[in-house]
């Protein structure tokens, strides 16, 4: 195993405590105070720039295609099939669907959505972003005061 490898590893177990936290243990005092701060996301976001900085020359030849557009998709698609790329890409994702899913959780939390649903937009909000997404707009509605 390489760098990238325990890159990949680190990046995805990051992510799992808060992401099991809101799934199983949603009202539970602890969740609802880990969740306050950037920690949740925060560890994905220093492996990419661990990555990136270990390799730069991705990145850098990102930023050249992007200079021809007809290069763009090629060029991101040889960085992604290298492994800091790879690597890089994986953290990045990690990121931004432990984010989304904080945002679903809270919003959940807020509307008094039933256990089902938050359990089901939170879990496919990591496992399947574009669909816990598309579920939790479809479910979750504010309760109306009377």
């Amino acid at each position: 195993m390489d760098i990238y490898d325990y890159s990949f590893f680190a990046s995805t177990m990051w992510i799992g405590p808060f992401w099991f936290a809101m799934l199983v243990y949603p009202e539970h005092e602890m969740t609802k105070k880990v969740m306050q701060g950037p920690w949740f996301f925060l560890g994905p976001i220093l492996i990419w720039w661990a990555v990136t900085i270990a390799d730069p020359q991705g990145l850098i030849d990102l930023a050249k295609d992007s200079t021809n557009p007809a290069g763009i998709l090629e060029g991101l698609a040889a960085i992604m099939g290298s492994k800091p790329g790879a690597s890089a890409a994986w953290a990045h994702m990690v990121a931004g669907d432990i984010f989304v899913t904080r945002w679903m959780w809270q919003r959940c939390m807020e509307h008094n959505s039933p256990r089902w649903v938050a359990a089901t937009t939170v879990f496919f909000g990591v496992m399947l972003m574009p669909v816990g997404l598309a579920l939790h707009m479809a479910l979750v509605r504010p309760t109306i005061q009377q």
